[in-house]
Formats: structure tokens, sequence, C-alpha cells
């Protein structure tokens, strides 16, 4: 499996897990999601995907700052429609690092370990996402702008091409370098960046 070698370079999220502990899939629920884990899944590395794992990471470092992340102790919301632009795609990369569904999730075991009702789309918030611990009900609001780091203007005409279906295997392969240099500037040269994103307590 060939990727792009930033994609290893990206921080890390660490958590704990007590279904998985209890279940047995991994030893004390002590898990590590990589960047690369969210692009299987997801199927494809762009600013929306990039965005979504840096929101989550920047989040959970808020809400826990001296203690590992607690997965299934997280809700989430966002301002639109799940159907409305790439709120479905951001939801589902924030979905499988924090384990927070909607209706789909794990109903829980005899009342505990519940995924269910956890995010909540169309909430109305002038943030790109809400993440609230629920033990605590601490709650921050995080705000991501992709548009601060632009695409190289080289990428315009090949993206062109390769909607209009004239793109040749070169062009091709030249758009895709030039779309993961933009997401690499996100998550590496800019992942601090507060114009990129930032965190506020609620």
């Amino acid at each position: 499996m060939t990727y792009p070698d930033f994609f290893n370079d990206v921080e890390t999220i660490s958590l704990v897990d007590p279904l998985s502990n209890v279940l047995g899939a991994f030893e004390g629920g002590e898990l590590t999601f990589t960047y690369l884990d969210v692009v299987k899944a997801a199927g494809h590395s762009c600013p929306t995907v990039a965005g979504a794992y840096l929101m989550t990471l920047k989040a959970l470092k808020a809400l826990y700052p001296h203690e590992t992340p607690v997965r299934g102790n997280i809700k989430v919301a966002f301002k639109e429609p799940m159907e409305e632009g790439v709120a479905g795609v951001i939801g589902n990369v924030i979905s499988q690092l924090t384990g927070a569904t909607d209706k789909s999730g794990f109903k829980g075991l005899n009342g505990k370990f519940a995924r269910h009702s956890l995010m909540e789309f169309n909430a109305g918030l002038h943030s790109s996402a809400r993440f609230t611990r629920v033990d605590t009900g601490v709650s921050v609001d995080v705000f991501y702008n992709p548009n601060v780091v632009p695409p190289l203007p080289d990428m315009q005409p090949l993206m062109k091409k390769v909607l209009s279906g004239s793109a040749e295997a070169e062009d091709i392969k030249a758009f895709g370098i030039f779309w993961q240099e933009r997401v690499e500037r996100i998550l590496i040269a800019n992942c601090d960046n507060s114009e990129l994103i930032s965190v506020s307590q609620v």
C-alpha cells in the first residue's frame, strides 16, 4: 500500500474505549488512531477529511487537557443538516474517532456504553462543530476554515481537465500530487494556525 509520506507525520489521536476493553478488543481499552486510519475509512484524503481529523484532535485536547480522552463519552453537534455540504463527511470521520453516532450506533449493554444519540445535526451553531463531554457537560466550539490554506494555482487547470474527463494519465497523477500538497499544508504546516482552526470553550 503506497500513500503520501506526510500521512505518517500527522499527530496521532489516542483514546481509551471502555467498551473495547469489556469486549476484549483492546487491552485496557487503549487505542490510537492515525490520519491513515481515517483516510482508509473515508476512501480519500482531502481538506474536509483533514479538517475533521484536526477538529477532533484539537477538541479532545481542550476537553481532556490532563487525561486520556474517553471514546463514547463525547457528544458532537454540527450547525448544518447532515445532508448539507460536507457535514456528513465530517460527521463520519468524527464518528470513527469518537464513537459518537446519531441513531445508528451501538445501543449499549444493560444501559452502559451506548454510542447512539451522541451526534446531532442542524443544531444552529455558529461554530463548525461543538464537542461536549458527557460526564462533565463541558463543551468546546471548533472553528475550521480550509480557505485559509488555498490550493496552488497550478492545480486549477488540472482539476478542470480531470472533472471534464479530458485528463491524461500524467495530468491525473499531477493533480493528485497538488491535491495532497494542500492537505499536507493543512495538517502539518498549519495545524496550529488559529486562522485555519481554533477552539473556544462554551
